[in-house]
């Protein structure tokens, strides 16, 4: 693709407050999920599960873009569509995992390096012909008290970041930039924004200094938010104020949309944080969700496996999609959730 082309599909995926439904679970992720419905994670529960996700009637209102994992983007629908297909005819982009997990960083007790820039111009290319459109790459950044992260550790997610992002739009590939600061941990907001202010910089260096084109990529980066075992969490306008404070202050305005990841809050939490942003508005670029955990989880708890309970899972599935568009426009209110309101 031309870069005008790599552009118009980062476009279309944010367009109309649309988002990303990430379904990109790899096999130890999708097994945790499956456990806790009491399902057995087999190629062929978890094909039927993607095919529940994919087939919900009107999430293309709401939804731009699906990220798949490896073996989903080889998987086809019951009577043999192939799922970039399927998508692709509802007007949903499909896109691809393409890194290979993060894994210890050497000499670096306590930090991490996401792995699989070796034969990713390969892969790259052959994802391609599978019908991929974008891609994404996962790089995690975690805070504790021992001085982590350090500079150097955040500097190698960075560099692997933008190498990746580089093949990608060689390829013609549309590059999501994920570079996520874990919100386990006791530390409070202040220290998230100051290390998510560190991260965020380190990445548009690397960037820059690789040539990527900021109007051909998203960015998918955490929100600003307390750790989970912090004694003290912040409010939502809190989160709100501090994620676009840093965001303003590194991402250019160049950048053809934020996707945030949901990173472990509950549905509702995330939807009401990226409401409070998009109350702010109007903001440099548009601000939008590429949630997995927080669009699936009412689904999953909905189906439990069972076909019988298709149709309520889908229905818990389009509220989720519909109430985070919602967000995208400032336009949500916990009021929304509940049967009252499909």
């Amino acid at each position: 693709m031309s870069s005008d082309e790599l552009n118009a599909v980062a476009c279309a995926i944010v367009a109309g407050h649309k988002g990303i439904l990430a379904a990109d679970e790899s096999g130890s992720t999708i097994k945790k999920r499956f456990d806790s419905i009491k399902l057995e994670s087999t190629e062929e529960t978890r094909r039927r599960y993607r095919e529940l996700l994919f087939t919900t009637e009107g999430i293309e209102s709401f939804i731009g873009g699906v990220i798949l994992y490896d073996e989903t983007l080889r998987q086809s629908t019951h009577d043999g569509m192939s799922f970039a297909e399927l998508l692709l005819k509802r007007g949903i982009v499909p896109g691809i995992k393409v890194d290979q997990g993060a894994k210890p960083l050497a000499l670096h007790p306590g930090e991490k390096i996401t792995e699989g820039l070796d034969g990713l111009r390969e892969r790259l290319a052959e994802y391609k012909l599978l019908g991929a459109k974008f891609a994404k790459w996962r790089a995690v950044i975690e805070i504790d008290e021992r001085d982590i992260p350090t500079r150097y550790g955040i500097h190698a997610n960075a560099h692997a970041l933008a190498r990746y992002a580089a093949l990608c739009q060689e390829a013609g590939i549309l590059p999501i930039v994920e570079p996520e600061v874990l919100m386990d941990g006791e530390h409070d907001i202040a220290r998230c924004e100051a290390v998510t202010s560190q991260v965020l910089e380190a990445v548009f260096t690397e960037l820059s200094a690789h040539r990527v084109r900021f109007e051909d990529m998203l960015l998918k980066p955490n929100m600003v938010i307390a750790g989970k075992k912090c004694a003290q969490q912040a409010s939502v306008q809190q989160v709100a104020e501090a994620t676009l404070r840093c965001l303003k202050r590194y991402v250019p305005a160049e950048v053809p949309g934020i996707i945030f990841l949901s990173g472990g809050q509950s549905a509702e939490d995330a939807t009401d944080h990226l409401n409070a942003m998009n109350t702010m508005g109007p903001h440099p670029w548009p601000v939008s969700f590429s949630y997995g955990r927080a669009l699936q989880a009412p689904v999953l708890a909905a189906w439990q496996g069972q076909e019988d309970n298709v149709a309520a899972a889908q229905k818990a599935h389009l509220m989720r999609c519909r109430l985070n568009s919602l967000a995208c426009a400032g336009e949500y209110a916990r009021t929304m959730e509940g049967p009252d309101h499909p």
